[in-house]
């Protein structure tokens, strides 16, 4: 659905994107992450055919950005950080002239229209100007422009900036209700946003693409290792079980965690299929301990952006690491 093959964005001698590549599959939520001017906003602009491409190729529902930009256009809604609203127009005759403007027929306008604003929320205030909204429901005013043309592919930068809690959940909601039949690029600093939501992760850092990959898969590529939270009853001190986990043939490290119901919790490593696992449960079976969880656990999404956009000397392994296990 939206293929980017060695693109290079230029500013004289400033390069904001520098040969990146990657795919986004048909109906799939893609998080698109990096910190501040590492290139994201840019290389959304040009896959919205706002900016031309200085070097590379750029494909959206198989039409080339350069060559076919009014064919992307058509097939792309878009939600920038800032959405593109007009202050003096009422919400309901704004998205009406938002869908002239994409092109939906006169005798289904209406019904569009009607359907963005009951999908997005804005039914309660349509006959309202937009400079009297408040920030969240521009914002949902701005998702429902980009939407009522049904397009194929969305692009949403920071599309819960603003929201309120209960506003921000129904955003979120409504993004995974999208996912299928729509295929989303979503750029947020939010990561729990990106963990919740998406399938697939696409980290940029200084113009170049260090990781692309679901986010289980990148975790346990980052770590190089498999980890486990162990949750048990026991009388012996937290930090002597710690230490008879520790002594486990193939354990890497063991880690007490905070309490829980006054159970044990600990985190212990070990190498990706070292089979330790049912040597810790063995372990606490035959203690005498009762055992109440034992799940896998791994790398925060916030550990992950911080080790892959972090110096250069942090980058270069874990990146490599991740894009030989993306092959």
């Amino acid at each position: 659905m939206i293929r980017v093959q060695g693109l290079t964005k230029r500013y004289a001698r400033h390069v904001a994107v520098d040969n990146i590549s990657f795919e986004v599959q048909k109906g799939q939520i893609v998080g698109f992450l990096g910190p501040n001017g590492a290139g994201k906003t840019t290389t959304m602009r040009v896959l919205t055919c706002f900016l031309p491409p200085s070097e590379g190729k750029a494909e959206v529902a198989g039409f080339d950005v350069v060559e076919q930009p009014l064919e992307v256009k058509k097939r792309i809604g878009y939600l920038p950080e800032t959405p593109p609203l007009y202050p003096d127009m009422e919400v309901e005759e704004y998205l009406a002239f938002v869908g002239r403007l994409k092109g939906i027929p006169s005798a289904s306008l209406a019904r569009r229209v009607s359907e963005v604003c009951e999908r997005c929320a804005v039914a309660d205030v349509r006959k309202k100007l937009i400079a009297k909204l408040s920030k969240g429901y521009r914002q949902r005013v701005g998702l429902a422009q980009a939407i009522i043309h049904n397009p194929d592919v969305l692009v949403l930068d920071e599309p819960t900036s603003g929201l309120d809690p209960k506003q921000i959940i129904e955003t979120r909601e409504l993004i995974r209700d999208l996912a299928g039949d729509h295929t989303i690029i979503l750029s947020t600093h939010i990561l729990s946003e990106v963990e919740t939501s998406c399938q697939q992760v696409i980290i940029i850092n200084k113009g170049r693409v260090v990781a692309t990959d679901s986010f289980s898969n990148l975790t346990n590529r980052l770590r190089g290792a498999e980890a486990i939270a162990v949750e048990f009853a026991s009388s012996v001190p937290a930090a002597e079980a710690a230490g008879r986990f520790g002594q486990i043939p193939g354990v890497s490290r063991v880690v007490p965690r905070e309490p829980r119901h006054d159970r044990h919790v600990v985190e212990i490593e070990m190498p990706s299929g070292s089979g330790v696992r049912a040597e810790v449960a063995r372990l606490v079976v035959n203690s005498g301990w009762e055992l109440y969880e034992m799940r896998s656990v791994g790398f925060s999404l916030e550990e992950v952006f911080l080790q892959l956009t972090g110096s250069p000397e942090q980058v270069a392994p874990v990146a490599a690491a991740a894009e030989g296990g993306a092959q």
